[in-house]
């Protein structure tokens, strides 16, 4: 038996999120349906290094799987690739240690967050950014963001119906990057709670509108309460862009 992982990307538009669900398209089940059907019927457990949620996006997502076939990396690009819906895409694929976990062994990911400033959006990305006709003051941003590097209790932006009892993360990196119309942040962490990102998006969206001020918080990050923070950003501007691993 050979353990192979992969790093994957795809359009979150049309999916539930990453997740096995009861009657609903996910990206686990599409993964699941490809390899069963390679394995003639037999079942084959894929694990990511995390869920994503519904219309949330990847372009690095690492999965892993179990396979007793030996075929070459490049048949099993191919292969994967031909049967998979073209809204999910393999980028590479190599054998590991048996040893080996996607979520179990990750040191830290990062997220990239899109938003579209033009007065009128494209038809073609709307489901890829948030658009905001407001014009978005990156500077109180980026000062703004700077009270969530390090490490804390981000109970402030952590969804309130979690299960998670400790909330303590590390932000290694926060930041933006403008291209014409569209800004990024982009975000690299130990690891996320649920939610965790979108609301950090909401928040520094409220500073960049004026609605808060960009020295609000270091006292949204002590209060440690969600009601604290601001909105959480819709879903489909998030991507998972990259998982990091112990070399």
């Amino acid at each position: 038996m050979k353990r192979l992982k992969a790093t994957i990307a795809y359009d979150g538009s049309g999916f539930a999120g990453y997740q096995v669900q009861p009657d609903k398209r996910t990206v686990q089940l599409e993964l699941m349906n490809v390899l069963k059907t390679i394995h003639k019927g037999k079942v084959v457990q894929v694990v990511a290094s995390g869920r994503t949620d519904a219309k949330v996006h990847a372009t690095g997502q690492v999965i892993h799987f179990d396979t007793a076939f030996s075929i070459p990396m490049t048949g099993w690009l191919k292969a994967l690739n031909v049967l998979l819906p073209q809204d999910i895409r393999v980028n590479a694929i190599e054998e590991v240690d048996a040893s080996f976990h996607a979520r179990y062994h990750t040191t830290g990911k990062t997220y990239r967050y899109k938003w579209n400033r033009s007065q009128i959006i494209s038809p073609f990305t709307r489901n890829l950014m948030v658009h905001i006709k407001q014009p978005l003051d990156v500077e109180a941003m980026t000062i703004a963001a700077q009270a969530l590097i390090g490490t804390y209790d981000f109970s402030s932006f952590c969804a309130a119906n979690t299960a998670v009892v400790d909330k303590v993360r590390t932000v290694r990196r926060l930041e933006f990057e403008e291209h014409g119309d569209e800004l990024h942040m982009i975000i690299e962490g130990s690891g996320f709670l649920y939610n965790m990102v979108r609301i950090i998006a909401g928040t520094l969206t409220e500073v960049g509108t004026g609605k808060r001020a960009a020295d609000e918080l270091s006292r949204i990050v002590a209060a440690t309460d969600r009601d604290a923070a601001g909105k959480t950003a819709a879903a489909h501007g998030l991507y998972l862009e990259s998982v990091m691993y112990e070399s």
